[in-house]
């Protein structure tokens, strides 16, 4: 039996907006069945509700942005999204005092850490799924995307991923991964990859007002020739293992966790929320599904604390 999940208590952190520079607060609390993920801008009189969802994400340039009808704007949501994905989380509010999730290290790490600590919490609801019945896919130039059925016996969510930089520092690592999405998976293999960007396009983007919190302690900055952080890389292959974190937050603006696979060619922002608007609009491409009994539930949401600890 896959039952809703949420937190079971507040839990609190503060950070820096990536793009904006700016300091935020971040609170996260416990969410009633069937609410989804909701965003609250407390900073605003009145607040500003805004709920995770595919068709209001209006915004994909270098980061997932989600924009209200009356053009109040949550942006940089994707490192926590992926973290909810992995943990099951169907149900949370977060609410900011300002208009940016803060970057933290520029991973989901940190985010697993916080929602872990405050517990995660089974509800009395069922859990719905997305299961894909029908291949959907995006393509933009050489760059594609696409969601197809799964080919196993049991529920799960499979991705596999590829990127091609012509970078010296990103060539000459492996550019493609594959994962099954569990939250052990998810903790060991991908929440810790961090955000990248090219020394050559600080000065373009800050000047657009993007990228003012950056540092080398949130993000990985590649100059010419190779990674100038003094640390270097977490993995040596993080440059496309991030990319699979951010696909896999984008891909849960469908509302649910998917039953499935994920297949893409040089994805990014743009293209996961193209290819979740899709399969969203094809009715006959994918239905709702819930596990009400026996053994199905699997591993796929268990995560043991010193994974995310250590």
């Amino acid at each position: 039996m896959i039952r809703q999940r949420t937190i079971r208590k507040e839990i609190c952190t503060t950070g820096v907006g990536l793009h904006s520079g700016n300091r935020v607060y971040m609170n996260l609390k416990p969410a009633p069945i069937n609410t989804g993920v909701v965003f609250i801008r407390n900073d605003l009189s009145p607040k500003t509700i805004i709920k995770a969802d595919a068709s209001l994400v209006h915004d994909t340039l270098l980061c997932t942005a989600l924009v209200g009808d009356n053009g109040v704007r949550v942006s940089t949501i994707e490192h926590l999204s992926a973290a909810l994905s992995a943990l099951g989380i169907d149900n949370i509010f977060v609410e900011l005092d300002s208009s940016e999730v803060p970057v933290m290290d520029g991973s989901s790490h940190p985010f697993l850490y916080l929602l872990t600590s405050a517990g995660i919490k089974e509800q009395k609801a069922l859990k719905k799924f997305i299961k894909i019945k029908e291949t959907v896919r995006v393509e933009d130039g050489d760059k594609w995307a696409e969601l197809s059925p799964a080919i196993w016996g049991k529920p799960g969510f499979r991705l596999s991923l590829e990127i091609d930089f012509d970078q010296p520092a990103i060539s000459r690592t492996n550019q493609s991964v594959s994962i099954e999405l569990t939250a052990n998976n998810f903790a060991k293999n991908i929440s810790r990859a961090r955000t990248f960007g090219f020394m050559k396009d600080i000065e373009m983007l800050r000047a657009k007002n993007l990228a003012l919190g950056g540092t080398l302690d949130n993000a990985v900055v590649i100059d010419d020739y190779k990674v100038i952080n003094p640390d270097g890389l977490r993995f040596d292959d993080e440059f496309v293992r991030h990319k699979m974190l951010d696909a896999i937050g984008d891909l849960y603006m469908s509302g649910s966790s998917i039953i499935g696979s994920f297949n893409a060619y040089k994805t990014g922002h743009y293209l996961n929320n193209k290819l979740i608007r899709c399969l969203l609009e094809n009715k006959t491409a994918w239905e709702y599904v819930e596990f009400g009994g026996g053994d199905e539930s699997g591993d796929i949401y268990s995560i043991e604390s010193t994974l995310i600890l250590a």
